[in-house]
C-alpha cells in the first residue's frame, strides 16, 4: 500500500485491522508487533483479575507467543475476522485453565480481605462507602470461586475481558446460545450468593443483538 505525502508509517499501521496484520506477520514475522501492542494492556488487565499481576505478567507473554506460534491458523473468515481480541483472549483463557487452582485460592483469599472500620477513614461517608464496596468485593469473589469453570470463563470474557456474547463464543470455540445459558446460570448463583444483586451486569458490553 502506497503512502501519500505527510501520511506516517504508524498511522498506516493503526488502520490496518488485525486480520491483515496477522496475515503479513506470516510472511513478516516482525509485524505481529502491531498485534501485542494493540491487545496487550487489554490481555494483562483479564490475566490480572483473574489470576493476580505477577502471574498476569507471565500469562501475556505466553498469550502472545503462542498466538505467534499458531498465526498460520488463523482463520479470519471465522467469527470476529478482523478483530483477533476473541482469538487472544481464548488462548489466555486456556492459559488461565492452567492455574484453575490458583484463581480459585485468590477469589477465596479475596474474599476473606476484612472490611474497614469507620475509625480507619476520618469521613464517616466515605468510610461507609469503601466498607461497602469492599463487601461486595468479598462477596462476589467467594460467588465467582464457587462457579463451575465453564461458567466463569464465559462470565468473566464479558465482564473483565469486554467481549460481546459472539466473540465470546468465538473465544471458547462454543455456540453463542451455550454462551447465554452459561451467563443465565453463573448470574443466576452470582444473584443468589449476594442476595439478589448482580454488579458484572453494570459492567457488561452489550452485542447489540
Amino acid at each position: 500500500m502506497a503512502v501519500g505525502p505527510g501520511v506516517g508509517i504508524g498511522i498506516v499501521a493503526d488502520a490496518e485491522s488485525d486480520a491483515s496484520v496477522i496475515a503479513r506477520s506470516r510472511d513478516e514475522p516482525e509485524a505481529f508487533a502491531a498485534l501485542f501492542d494493540r491487545h496487550a494492556d487489554a490481555v494483562h488487565r483479564y490475566a490480572a483479575r483473574r489470576l493476580g499481576g505477577e502471574v498476569a505478567d507471565d500469562l501475556m507473554a505466553e498469550t502472545f507467543t503462542t498466538a505467534f506460534q499458531q498465526r498460520h491458523r488463523y482463520d479470519p473468515a471465522r467469527g470476529a475476522g478482523a478483530d483477533a481480541r476473541p482469538w487472544l483472549f481464548g488462548i489466555a483463557t486456556n492459559l488461565v485453565g492452567r492455574h484453575r487452582r490458583a484463581e480459585a485460592r485468590r477469589f477465596k483469599a479475596l474474599a476473606r480481605v476484612p472490611a474497614l472500620a469507620d475509625h480507619d477513614e476520618p469521613l464517616a461517608d466515605r468510610a461507609a462507602d469503601r466498607v461497602g464496596a469492599r463487601a461486595v468485593r468479598r462477596e462476589l469473589a467467594a460467588a465467582l470461586a464457587a462457579l463451575p469453570a465453564r461458567h466463569r470463563d464465559a462470565l468473566l470474557l464479558v465482564v473483565w475481558g469486554g467481549l460481546g456474547y459472539e466473540e465470546t463464543a468465538q473465544a471458547l470455540g462454543i455456540p453463542v446460545g451455550t454462551v447465554r445459558s452459561r451467563l443465565h446460570r453463573a448470574r443466576s448463583k452470582l444473584r443468589e450468593a449476594l442476595g439478589g444483586s448482580d454488579p458484572t451486569a453494570l459492567r457488561e458490553v452489550s452485542d447489540h443483538e
